[in-house]
């Protein structure tokens, strides 16, 4: 027995109940499907499904119950057709690009790019014959000037990873469309519980499920969100291919989508006061959060946002060695480069996360010497504000 999504349930309600299908046991928490094939009923039923004449189960690595499950929850929380779940949220974008792209292509992408998109963009897809702009400023102005006739995709973070840049979806879409091209809108940041871009006009969402979705650290996980047509493109380079989401980290993110809600309520509003705090600090040189006034796009994102997010990021004065002495004293704080987890992490990323790209891209991008990415748990704020005076002091 399955419990269909109704039209008038709310979001936290989707976020528990979306999505399950119960088996012959009527169970209460989604079952978990560990097997790697299905049983046919007879030849006539195995051949209708490999053809997809028939729904139903064929092999884990393209269909299974515990990832469908999932599927069909997030698809509902993003208010999308479809959503096909991946291993990893670079899988998710690796995905959409060889199923909706091919050589000759061109992609405009923000420099404001997670360290590994940068690289994927930069580095290995044009091995393939795809290349990619990137657009140093994030107005649709600077996008449009970037469009070639052979633009496909105009892809971003929004906020972006470590800057926590905002961009105006809803004037994108409008830039890309004109172009013939499609708007991909990478979501982790904020997931559907603090912003919806499909609602804006956006073609595909993206997600690292590994983050905030899962929201402990406990597994890999990637989605692409989108129109059937689109993400039907990217199941079918998913089944051939193969970078599928084994069947226990869906469930397990299955169940951090029940708390998703609660917990970027609760982490914004820490992550504000957290940000109001460094504001306030001598050895800061300046703080990068969405929720403070002083962010450049402060304004959209009250608009195009129904909260801040939990990441916020800081240049300390004295470039790298102040920086690292802040990491280096923390005992609260785990320094590690994950994000979206209940605990607290802090990490320099022109050594980690951005580490790979050149000290030219790291420039371009904004992302100094001093810079520090905090991303903020569920801790008390005060806790973790003397954990960070320790190295600030």
């Amino acid at each position: 027995m399955s419990t269909p999504p109704d039209s008038s349930w709310s979001f936290d309600t989707l976020a528990v109940r979306a999505g399950q299908e119960r088996s012959q046991f009527n169970e209460h928490s989604e079952a978990l499907y560990l097997t790697s094939s299905f049983v046919f009923a007879n030849a006539a039923q195995a051949a209708a499904r490999f053809s997809g004449e028939e729904e139903g189960n064929v092999y884990a690595r393209f269909t299974n119950p515990t990832v469908s499950a999932l599927q069909d929850r997030l698809a509902a929380l993003e208010g999308a057709e479809r959503c096909v779940a991946t291993a990893s949220g670079m899988a998710a974008i690796l995905s959409t690009v060889m199923a909706l792209m091919k050589a000759g292509d061109h992609i405009v992408a923000s420099r404001s790019l997670f360290g590994a998109t940068q690289q994927l963009f930069g580095a290995i897809l044009p091995r393939f014959g795809i290349e990619t702009t990137f657009v140093d400023h994030g107005t649709a102005e600077s996008f449009r000037a970037a469009l070639r006739p052979t633009t496909r995709m105009v892809f971003i973070e929004s906020p972006s990873n470590p800057l926590t840049e905002v961009f105006d979806i809803a004037a994108l879409v409008a830039v890309a469309h004109e172009a013939g091209a499609l708007l991909v809108v990478d979501n982790c940041f904020c997931t559907p519980a603090l912003q919806r871009p499909l609602a804006l006009g956006a073609d595909l969402v993206i997600h690292s499920a590994t983050k905030y979705l899962d929201g402990q650290g406990r597994v890999l996980g990637g989605a692409v969100c989108g129109a059937k047509a689109l993400t039907e493109e990217v199941f079918k380079f998913l089944r051939t291919a193969g970078p599928c989401l084994s069947p226990f980290n869906a469930w397990i993110i299955l169940k951090g989508l029940e708390t998703l809600s609660v917990r970027m309520k609760a982490q914004s509003a820490h992550a504000l006061e957290l940000a109001q705090w460094l504001e306030s600090q001598p050895a800061v040189a300046r703080v990068y959060y969405p929720g403070l006034p002083s962010h450049p796009q402060h304004g959209l994102a009250l608009r195009q946002q129904t909260g801040s997010g939990a990441i916020v990021s800081f240049d300390v004065k004295g470039g790298r060695e102040a920086a690292w002495r802040v990491v280096d004293n923390c005992r609260l704080l785990s320094i590690t480069a994950n994000l979206g987890d209940t605990k607290t992490t802090i990490t320099h990323p022109a050594s980690t996360t951005h580490g790979r790209i050149s000290p030219e891209a790291r420039a371009a991008s904004g992302i100094g010497e001093g810079l520090l990415r905090i991303a903020v748990g569920l801790e008390t704020p005060a806790d973790l504000q003397a954990d960070l005076l320790r190295g600030l002091a």
